[in-house]
């Protein structure tokens, strides 16, 4: 109903739970046992998934502790376990680990019980804290000034100091002004100059940073088997797929053989049959009852080998049979494909379309000529083939005339297809040479006015058509 589109139903979850409560208990090293000393320390179950749990869930425990330790984790209420089962699950050992301090080194535990209800210890966590010196920002600066007086006060208790000093010795406006009047600098001012003269020593804030290092973890499962028996089960494993792969393949053979002798026995009698000679189907016929009788007899549980050796004494005696019908089949669309080849060449060579004028005639005369060895060879290997039955080995196989057409096609296709060459380009015409502009602006004078004939005709114009006027007026 979720995954139709029909219904509409509430969203829902299903939620996985587990049914035991599952318990740890640890023991080991005291989080502060004595130098040189053995103290341990045992505390008794704690229940860490409740009965319900949802699965899947994860656990993150603190331990204090000072050297390795084990983790044992059991069922809680026994009660609610079958008959037979043991309480106690796995033991868990964490370590070894080496703090480099003494004072409670933390260890964080990772727990997970999966979604197949079995628990783990995912991973260990060792953190220590220790302390560097790293240098001061300008935000440590500022928040320092912050916290020290607001009225111009100095940052640190030795500033002021300084500063009060300053003022004590400079205290007469006299000798200040003196000093100025002199031409000597002021007090205040060499101090200055000695402090602008040393270096700047970068102030050092102490800080706290995290170490992490990764723990070893390793798990004894209580009744499980050892690495050995593991590896020994693991290679008995691989065996039996093996064997098991071997059957596969044997039986595979033995149907392939009984296959064979049933669809060989149909075909024999039915489309293979004027393919095959008398002696030649006796003696498959024989050997196809044999094989049967041999499958359901000896042959029920023999090798794949043998298996295959069997069939390939079969085909021994079905395969030429099998080619010549399967060659008889082909032989006709491969006939006319040669035919169509060589017709279209033919009728190409001897066309007088635009398409083909430009192709030389010695070359259409050595397409014809292909085209006619290529008809010959063909009309002969027919003929004899047609003079032998059936049942014979023939004589025009389809690959040969596949070879033929690809031949001929290889030979006539070049000159038929070949490009039209290019029209001839016509004569480009030499430019006639232009007139020489430097020589008109040499004649020419360089102001740009007319010479002095051209002005005269230029004023007598000018009379003439003030007459013309005085006419008309």
């Amino acid at each position: 109903a979720m995954l139709s589109p029909t219904f509409r139903v509430k969203e829902f979850e299903v939620q996985d739970s587990f049914p035991f409560p599952i318990a740890l208990s640890w023991k080991g090293p005291a989080p502060e046992g004595e130098e040189g000393g053995t103290a341990t320390e045992t505390r008794p179950n704690n229940v860490v998934f409740n009965k319900g749990n949802s699965l899947p869930n994860t656990k993150m425990l603190t331990f204090y502790r000072l050297g390795t330790f084990t983790v044992e984790a059991l069922y809680a209420d026994t009660n609610d376990l079958p008959p037979g089962t043991p309480q106690k699950i796995s033991t868990f050992t964490i370590g070894p680990f080496r703090p480099t301090k003494q004072e409670k080194p933390k260890l964080k535990v990772k727990i997970r019980l999966n979604l197949h209800g079995i628990i783990s210890v995912e991973s260990a966590t060792l953190i220590e804290e220790e302390e560097v010196e790293v240098p001061a920002n300008d935000s440590t600066v500022i928040e320092a000034a912050r916290s020290g007086s607001s009225g111009g006060a100095a940052l640190d208790g030795k500033d002021v100091k300084m500063d009060n000093a300053d003022k004590s010795e400079t205290n007469d406006p006299g000798l200040a002004a003196a000093g100025t009047e002199n031409g000597t600098p002021s007090v205040d001012e060499e101090k200055a100059t000695k402090m602008d003269a040393e270096p700047h020593k970068p102030e050092v804030v102490r800080k706290k940073k995290s170490k992490r290092k990764e723990v070893p973890v390793s798990e004894a499962i209580i009744g499980g088997i050892s690495q050995a028996e593991l590896e020994k089960a693991i290679e008995k494993e691989y065996e039996m797929a093996l064997q098991d792969r071997v059957m596969e393949e044997t039986k595979d053979r033995k149907n392939a053989v009984e296959a064979y002798v049933y669809d060989m026995r149909n075909k024999l009698y039915s489309k293979y049959g004027d393919y095959a000679t008398g002696p030649e189907r006796e003696d498959l016929s024989v050997k196809l009852q044999e094989t049967e009788d041999w499958l359901y007899d000896e042959g029920e549980d023999e090798t794949r080998g043998v298996y295959i050796a069997k069939l390939e004494e079969l085909r021994k005696l079905g395969d030429p049979v099998e080619e010549r019908f399967k060659e008889d089949e082909a032989r006709g669309p491969a006939i006319a494909e040669l035919q169509f080849c060589i017709e279209s060449f033919r009728e190409a060579a001897k066309s007088t379309d635009l398409r083909f004028d430009h192709i030389d005639s010695s070359d259409k005369e050595k397409v014809i000529l292909e085209c006619s060895k290529a008809e010959e060879w063909l009309i002969d290997k027919k003929q004899q083939q047609d003079a032998l039955p059936k049942c014979a080995h023939p004589v025009l196989l389809s690959v040969d005339i596949k070879k033929k057409a690809e031949i001929l096609d290889r030979v006539c296709k070049p000159i038929m297809t070949k490009p039209r060459p290019p029209p001839p380009k016509p004569a480009v015409s030499s430019p006639e040479p232009k007139e020489d502009k430097s020589r008109d602006s040499e004649s020419s004078p360089s102001n740009g006015f007319s010479s002095g004939g051209d002005s005269q005709q230029m004023e007598t114009e000018t009379l003439e058509q003030d007459g013309e006027s005085m006419q008309m007026d």
